[in-house]
């Protein structure tokens, strides 16, 4: 089968579990495409038989293009299985506003979009200071000091589960496989 990969990403870390997405699918013997949300403008969904959508959350929202994307391809989104990745470093946490907030942005993005994606998987972000300039940096620290985070300005801290997104994407793909053996 073949599978769509969409993504936006503003620090690299969704491009990374984007890539660690299209890795494990082809793995399991599938032909995989990988394209950023800008690139995939106005790509045929009809070729694939699911579609993987990764954006991180930034400021109470996600990436335009991805945004873009999605409501422009409700239609053929709706055709496919379909797994949505938002990525944010509340999803490594256990605080229940935070929890809230992850929940309303992603509904937010799918009534704007008018997408209904089969599953949502949320998958938890990192702190990538080596990508930072200056304010942003000031910026990300004050939020880890805000969690209780002791963080080293100097360097990177990943908090995505890789086996957890693992699974999920066995798991989307046993669904793709169910409904593929179903239509034959």
């Amino acid at each position: 089968m073949k599978i769509v990969i969409v993504y936006a990403t503003t620090d690299g870390q969704t491009r990374k579990i984007a890539r660690f997405a299209a890795d494990r699918l082809a793995d399991a013997g599938h032909a995989v495409e990988l394209l950023t949300a800008a690139d995939a403008e106005g790509l045929d969904l009809a070729r694939f038989a699911g579609a993987v959508l990764a954006g991180s959350l930034h400021g109470g929202g996600l990436q335009r293009d991805l945004a873009r994307f999605a409501g422009a391809q409700t239609t053929g989104l709706a055709a496919v299985p379909t797994l949505f990745l938002p990525v944010s470093l509340s999803a490594a946490g256990t605080d229940a506003q935070d929890w809230a907030g992850l929940h309303k942005c992603v509904a937010d993005f799918l009534a704007q979009t008018k997408w209904a994606p089969t599953q949502v998987v949320h998958v938890a972000g990192a702190f990538r200071f080596s990508e930072y300039d200056f304010f942003r940096a000031w910026a990300m620290r004050r939020i880890a000091d805000q969690k209780g985070e002791a963080m080293d300005p100097s360097g990177d801290r990943e908090y995505t589960d890789w086996a957890a997104l693992g699974a999920a994407l066995d798991g989307f793909l046993a669904g793709i496989d169910v409904k593929a053996l179903a239509a034959t």
